[in-house]
């Protein structure tokens, strides 16, 4: 017979009292354990979240956000155009002024804080402490023209239909604006802070100096006329890179051209008063074509022209036309020298 283990285990059957109470201390066993994962799972990410924090706080410390240029802001608002047909003031992120006058005048302080419309309205705007740059934009529609002192005493007339941004008060080593349209500049000399003019497919350079460029967005070419002073122009024969492939210095009294179309340029000796008179109120024309004068008129008064026998947009004409008179004086004045015939309606000129 076999000796019995006395180190065998025995089932013994158990009551339901028994049973219940040894469910419940599993329950609350299970419970305890569960209650310390979550601590514990809690514990870690709190940690992995502060450390991700730290990480990316100092990421951000050893490389900050380089600020926005005037490049980078002008491509941003390339979208908003203004459908008024009163010249618009876009203060940085402040509501838009719409301007009521013909011919408006602003001028800056040289905080850039204190903006001035006309000889009478005044208005502040909120200039960061930490040298962030406030770009302002100006809108003159057709039929209007401005006169406008930045913050560093440069001055700028703007013509009809154009564009111009520029920084409230300029920080940094240079001074740069952003021009669509035309315009006439007479910079204030400042050595070590030279004033940088950026259109479409072209670069000004200046310290100090008197020049106008045209740049309208609907023409073929870039002029630039020089006055007095230096410049020097740097061209991108590819508009979608900064790098630049041409460059050029012009003399006073010399014009430059740059042909968008075929990327070449050509300098000329001309008479700059002829390409500074609608500053003044007046256009002077020397053998120019019909089409491009009719543009240039189109503009100014704000009306559509239409020509509508080929052959005439090559007719020349030569003259002085008084941008205070009435539109149809003007019309009637190229009349006399051309073989034009016209029609005015509302708000067009028919040209047959």
């Amino acid at each position: 017979m076999k000796e019995k283990n006395p180190n065998k285990i025995k089932f013994l059957p158990i009551t339901e009292e028994e049973k219940k109470d040894l469910e419940d201390k599993i329950f609350v066993s299970i419970q305890k354990r569960k209650s310390r994962k979550r601590k514990t799972r809690y514990l870690i990410g709190v940690a992995a979240s502060i450390a991700l924090v730290v990480g990316v706080g100092f990421l951000f410390y050893e490389t900050p956000t380089k600020a926005p240029s005037i490049i980078d802001f002008v491509n941003a608002s390339s979208g908003v155009e203004s459908k008024s047909d009163k010249v618009v003031l876009m203060l940085g992120e402040q509501d838009s002024l719409k301007i009521d006058e013909e011919i408006t005048t602003i001028h800056y302080s040289s905080t850039g804080q204190n903006v001035t419309i006309g000889s009478t309205k005044t208005i502040n705007q909120e200039i960061t402490e930490d040298a962030k740059m406030v770009y302002n934009t100006l809108l003159v529609p057709y039929g209007k023209r401005s006169k406008i002192e930045l913050s560093d005493g440069s001055m700028v007339w703007l013509n009809s239909g154009s564009r111009m941004v520029y920084p409230a008060v300029f920080n940094g080593d240079k001074r740069e604006v952003y021009i669509e349209g035309e315009a006439i500049f007479e910079v204030a000399h400042r050595k070590s802070q030279p004033f940088i003019v950026i259109s479409q497919d072209q670069e000004i350079e200046v310290l100090g100096t008197v020049f106008g460029v045209t740049n309208y967005l609907d023409e073929n070419s870039i002029n630039t006329v020089l006055k007095s002073g230096s410049v020097q122009i740097s061209y991108h024969n590819n508009s979608s890179s900064s790098i630049e492939t041409d460059k050029m210095k012009i003399s006073p009294g010399t014009k430059a051209s740059y042909n968008k179309n075929t990327k070449s340029i050509i300098s000329e000796k001309v008479n700059v008063d002829t390409y500074f008179s609608w500053r003044e109120g007046f256009l002077v024309f020397n053998k120019n074509n019909l089409e491009f004068i009719m543009k240039r008129i189109s503009r100014y008064y704000n009306v559509e022209v239409n020509i509508e026998d080929e052959v005439l947009t090559t007719e020349t004409f030569s003259g002085y036309l008084d941008l205070n008179e009435d539109i149809e004086k003007v019309i009637e004045s190229i009349k006399q020298s051309t073989n034009m015939d016209y029609e005015l309606k509302e708000n067009e000129i028919i040209i047959n």
